[in-house]
């Protein structure tokens, strides 16, 4: 999702896509003279299932996202007179009027206009009459992607009217709304617009950086536990990354060079290393006790950069020798990030995968992927929309059983309570080594994102509310952090998994 799209903006749902009166509707292209972004509706309860609904009254226009996958899934024109819209260098409303003049003073194009000047001839639409006591119901035209509104007298309508003629006469008004959606018509799509998986790929415009090809887009992570993902790509093959044993060499063959490389080495959180008896067949990551923590290395969502590594480009790598020790790749437009360092034993197998749980590598000077973190892109987090939104399923056995990146971490932590119950020496442990510690992101000198917390530590805040009376998230956007054997969960009051790291 972007917030702030450049001028002026073509756009063409289900590649990165309004509603009518309990209505809703791609084709050619319509081209807004700008966007400008006044406020957004989203569900804070549950950001992730619900579409995010975009409010543009400066343009005249509304866009509808899917939530799951974020793709813009519907756009509506509710106000002619605020953007300039052409299709196929035919303007759909002759002289609209630009957006610092009063709205609501133009009407929409006629049906004559629709007729005969764009779309030509249609099958028969829908009438829907009025929901009140207002004369006019409204009929609704639909062509290939896109589909108008007209108000048409409730008493000339008839079943039998020729809609045409019916349309042609002066019992009905210019339209009054557009929609644009992907799909053969609109009562064809509307029960499934925001489900149907998406013609085309994503937009790789997350980056900054400008490219002529990129690589295979990624559709879904699957968590198999023992340190494995595979990854589900659009027109490629699935591909197995191994934690410990996937080079740096090897993602950037499957991913392409990283947007970014970044190192930072920062120590504040080992004031909670703890010096107790761990669980170290169970490798639990926090909070568990016990285990050492490593420098809590942040990556993409920092915005400092002074120490970032900008000697290393990610369009020229080449000797893995160049790297730094440890450092991050960040694939923003992949919805990911790769922590790079020497190899270390992944997390356990799930009890119930069949896998055998990693052996302890060797010794090696030879670098891999030791991490992989998802990134949620949840609306409304911290650092949202800085990377693609990456989805995800985790598989706790040999099946399709498991959770996934939508699921509320409330059902996500009762199926892995009972994958692990059996590691746990009673209740008191259980509970101890399931306590949250807190991440606030909302100020500058807080622990950013990419968190390398793979111990323990001793002191934790006690989990409050995650939301107030009205379902908003107050006080100053904390996240909590919960550990699982392999998995680590950064979780948002609502609920949601703002970000999930696998080691």
């Amino acid at each position: 999702m972007a917030a702030r799209p450049a001028a002026p903006v073509h756009i063409v749902p289900g590649k990165g896509s309004g509603c009518f009166p309990a209505q809703c509707p791609n084709s050619g292209q319509v081209t807004p003279s700008s966007i400008s972004l006044d406020r957004s509706i989203i569900f804070p309860t549950d950001p992730l299932r619900k579409p995010v609904v975009l409010q543009l009254p400066s343009n005249g226009l509304r866009l509808r996202f899917d939530g799951p996958d974020q793709r813009l899934r519907l756009i509506e024109v509710l106000d002619f007179s605020r953007t300039n819209l052409v299709y196929k260098n035919q303007d759909v409303l002759k002289g609209a009027k630009s957006a610092d003049q009063p709205a609501g003073s133009s009407q929409g194009p006629s049906f004559r206009h629709v007729y005969n000047r764009l779309f030509g001839p249609s099958y028969p639409g829908e009438y829907v009459p009025p929901a009140d006591q207002s004369p006019y119901g409204t009929y609704v035209l639909s062509y290939p992607g896109v589909a108008f509104s007209f108000p048409l007298q409730h008493s000339a309508w008839s079943d039998q009217c020729d809609f045409v003629a019916l349309l042609s006469s002066s019992a009905a008004l210019p339209a009054t709304s557009m929609a644009i959606f992907q799909g053969p018509s609109w009562p064809e799509i509307r029960a499934k617009l925001f489900t149907q998986p998406p013609q085309y790929p994503r937009f790789s415009a997350v980056s900054s950086k400008t490219r002529d090809s990129f690589a295979d887009e990624v559709e879904e992570f699957h968590i198999l536990g023992a340190g494995k993902l595979e990854v589900v790509r659009r027109t490629s093959l699935p591909l197995l990354i191994s934690l410990g044993e996937t080079t740096p060499q090897d993602l950037i063959a499957e991913f392409g060079p990283p947007d970014a490389i970044y190192r930072k080495h920062d120590r504040r959180i080992s004031i909670h290393r703890a010096a107790g008896v761990g669980n170290d067949a169970l490798h639990l990551s926090p909070p568990a006790r016990g285990m050492d923590i490593p420098d809590t290395d942040h990556s993409s969502t920092n915005s400092i950069t002074d120490d970032s590594d900008d000697d290393f480009s990610p369009h020229s790598i080449g000797d893995p020798t160049s790297l730094p020790a440890e450092c991050f790749f960040n694939y923003f437009h992949h919805g990911f990030d790769a922590f790079i360092s020497y190899p270390t034993t992944p997390g356990p197998a799930f009890p119930g995968s069949g896998l055998p749980d990693p052996s302890t590598p060797l010794p090696s000077t030879q670098l891999t992927v030791t991490k992989i973190i998802l990134h949620g892109n949840v609306p409304g987090s911290y650092p949202f929309n800085r990377h693609r939104r990456s989805r995800w399923m985790v598989h706790l056995d040999q099946s399709d059983y498991g959770f996934t990146s939508e699921s509320p971490y409330d059902e996500i932590s009762a199926q892995l309570r009972e994958t692990w119950k059996d590691k746990y020496n009673g209740t008191p442990e259980e509970r101890a080594m399931q306590r949250p510690m807190v991440l606030n992101r909302g100020w500058g000198d807080s622990p950013e994102n990419s968190v390398e917390f793979l111990g323990g530590w001793e002191e934790t805040t006690a989990r409050g509310p995650r939301t107030g009376p009205d379902g908003h998230d107050g006080g100053l956007g904390n996240t909590e952090l919960f550990g699982y054997p392999g998995l680590l969960f950064e979780v948002l009051k609502n609920g949601a998994v703002s970000c999930l790291t696998v080691y």
